[in-house]
């Protein structure tokens, strides 16, 4: 009865007991109780030590130690690499591939940014020119218009205006030093369906002055039928009698009036690289400063502007003058709306700046506008359009050049209907 029985104790003791030899056993007692640490959130469920790894504070302690075995491997995708299996690499090897590039995409993304690009680019220049033009004439001034027509009619007007030019430029272009300005060059550029027509009004023509409203005073001058040659309407009273003159005189309306001086003449010459003229006959003269030989050759900002103002050496006079005006301004219209021009930033805005830091226009005058005057420049010499002075009776009135005024009333008649122009000027 002082003996537990056999087998109760052999293996067991290290478990209850201390493993005493006593013939009688230990009396209860308590035995020291282990606080399990907790298991983290989550974790595997406890798996008893294998053999030889024992507790570390006595018997049934779990440690929290991870062997290293990866429990619950669901496809959760794994990192870089992984095969769906959990872990960094699974077993399986397996490289997801690099997905191939969206050309498509990318093209697109490509287009959209030029596009974009050019669209600011284009925004950007049309404000730019747009703040460099002066418009400073006000044809609203202008009183008693004739009424408006088909197709748009434009005065252009070359002035002697010595503006911003230093001495040195006057005597490189042979200006001279007169104060204030004078027209030099007259001209209505019409541009309709049947394609533009440029006709000449030669400074010297014979022509009324009509009753007009002082550009600055406001005071409001009464016609007294005096005539003069058509230059000086713009000395007496500047560009809206000038208008108005033409206008009174012709019975056409003028909607747009652009206005460029000697400096800007050539610059734009010089920015574009020089305009290449077919010169069928030699001449010179001392008072414009020309000098030229037959054949083709590309004139330059100061030999452009002699080439324009040259007069004395011909029998004709202003009348040739006018000719080899309209031939030369078309030449250098054609020459400057060129790929080479317009898609060249390097030429592009210095010939755009040459010409609008010395242009005057309406104000109404729109940068549209004018590129609708220069392209119709152009048409002039392309085949599309017509030359011509206006026409004369080959008569004078104190010296002034007298106009047909049965030919001219038809030619009007033509513009203002749009018609094409069969009559002939000069």
């Amino acid at each position: 009865m002082s003996d537990w029985p056999e087998g109760r104790n052999g293996g067991q003791g290290e478990r209850y007991g201390r493993g005493s030899a006593s013939p009688r056993p230990e009396s209860a007692r308590a035995m020291p109780h282990v606080r399990r640490r907790p298991a983290p959130p989550q974790s595997p469920p406890h798996i008893p030590p294998q053999q030889g790894q024992g507790y570390e504070d006595g018997p049934g302690y779990d440690s929290g130690y991870n062997t290293g075995q990866v429990y619950g491997g669901g496809q959760r995708g794994g990192g870089p690499g992984g095969g769906g299996h959990g872990g960094r690499g699974g077993d399986s090897g397996y490289v997801q591939p690099r997905a191939a590039p969206n050309w498509g995409r990318r093209i697109k993304v490509g287009v959209l940014t030029l596009v974009v690009v050019v669209l600011a680019v284009s925004v950007g220049t049309y404000f730019w020119a747009d703040g460099k033009l002066k418009r400073e004439v006000d044809l609203s001034k202008v009183i008693e218009r004739p009424g408006e027509g088909d197709g748009t009619n434009y005065l252009v007007v070359g002035s002697d205006s010595r503006e911003g030019m230093t001495a040195e430029d006057k005597k490189k272009l042979h200006t001279g030093s007169a104060e204030g300005k004078r027209t030099d060059s007259m001209m209505i550029l019409h541009d309709g369906s049947n394609g533009p027509t440029l006709i000449s009004l030669p400074r010297d023509s014979n022509v009324e002055i009509p009753s007009f409203v002082g550009s600055e005073s406001g005071k409001k001058f009464a016609g007294t039928g005096r005539t003069t040659k058509l230059n000086a309407a713009y000395a007496e009273d500047g560009p809206e009698l000038l208008v108005r003159t033409v206008e009174f005189n012709t019975g056409l309306r003028i909607d747009h009036y652009v206005e460029i001086g000697f400096g800007g003449f050539a610059n734009i010459v010089d920015a574009i690289g020089g305009v290449e003229m077919d010169i069928p006959k030699a001449f010179k003269d001392k008072n414009s400063g020309a000098d030229f030989q037959a054949g083709k050759q590309t004139l330059n900002g100061e030999q452009s502007l002699a080439f324009v103002r040259t007069r004395y050496a011909f029998a004709g006079s202003d009348l040739d003058r006018t000719k080899n005006q309209q031939k030369f301004l078309a030449a250098l219209a054609s020459q400057t709306a060129t790929p080479s021009t317009i898609l060249n930033p390097f030429k592009l805005y210095p010939t755009m700046g040459a010409g609008l830091d010395t242009l005057i226009v309406d104000k109404d005058m729109s940068l549209w506008s004018l590129g609708n005057m220069f392209f119709a420049m152009k048409g002039v010499t392309g085949g599309e359009g017509t030359s011509m002075n206006i026409p004369l009776t080959g008569g004078s009135v104190n010296g002034n050049l007298v106009w047909d005024k049965d030919k001219v009333k038809q030619l009007v008649e033509q513009l203002k209907n749009d018609e094409k122009v069969t009559v002939k000027g000069n």
